[in-house]
């Protein structure tokens, strides 16, 4: 994930999240569903401003035997209340126990902070094949970043943070060690392609078999990505509106394409 002269333009948090978007799309070769007159599926706007303020890309496989059925973007900057936010979700069939990939980057009234993770699909309390497969590989870097300097304890509270991943990366940042961060974002979504490359083991397919996968995966998203468990959501739609949040949240809830 180099930098090009094209990308120092942009902002740290939008380069370091398109760069990981942009890979993704490439290697798993995903399709843009684009509004009519080909720019982005929506542009968002804000009662803040007259320009617009953000927009959502959404990108689909074509391929049926592509396990990742679609990414979401979602870019943020409101230069007026400090903010420059950028998301990407992509996330795997519903029938796969493949792990969903997640990053945020974001700057918001001077400080950096991040939000890395691969979204489990079963319960890992129960399911120790499953986990030793899914995420076990990421603990070495997990840890080694949590020794690194610049990071601080980012604003997220046990209830929510048991949504996501035991192996989730989430902190406030200065701008050298949000650089750095990128290093993980590589390992973390190298390890994720991996899991998307291989068979899945029978062992861990043994593992899950107690395992509704796409009704677990319908009520998990639902609580990631659910206003009363992230008060972020109230922030959004303070800045683009109510009718606008849910379009957003709608996109991310399951792997349709809200046109």
């Amino acid at each position: 994930m180099s930098t090009t002269e094209s990308e120092a333009k942009v902002s740290l948090p939008e380069g370091l999240c398109r760069r990981t978007w942009e890979r993704i799309v490439a290697e798993r070769r995903l399709v843009e569903v684009t509004s009519d007159d080909g720019t982005a599926l929506r542009t968002l706007t804000s009662p803040m401003t007259p320009e617009p303020v953000g927009e959502v890309r959404v990108f689909v496989a074509e391929d049926e035997d592509e396990p990742v059925a679609k990414l979401v973007y979602v870019g943020l900057a409101v230069e007026m209340i400090g903010l420059d936010s950028h998301m990407v979700f992509a996330f795997t069939r519903e029938g796969l126990p493949i792990p969903h990939f997640t990053l945020d980057s974001v700057l918001g009234q001077g400080s950096y902070a991040f939000h890395l993770d691969l979204i489990q699909r079963a319960d890992l309390g129960t399911h120790l094949a499953y986990l030793d497969w899914a995420h076990e590989p990421l603990t070495e870097t997990y840890e080694d970043v949590a020794t690194w300097p610049g990071l601080s304890k980012a604003q997220i509270g046990p209830r929510q943070n048991a949504m996501m991943s035991p192996w989730m990366l989430v902190n406030r940042a200065d701008a050298d060690a949000f650089v750095s961060i990128e290093s993980a974002v590589t390992t973390y979504l190298e390890h994720w392609f991996s899991l998307l490359d291989a068979e899945i083991p029978a062992e861990v397919l043994a593992d899950l078999a107690d395992t509704d996968l796409a009704a677990r995966d319908a009520r998990n998203r639902a609580l990631v990505f659910s206003p009363e468990v992230d008060k972020v959501w109230a922030q959004i739609t303070r800045l683009i509106g109510e009718e606008s949040a849910e379009d957003v949240r709608a996109q991310l809830l399951d792997n349709e394409v809200h046109a």
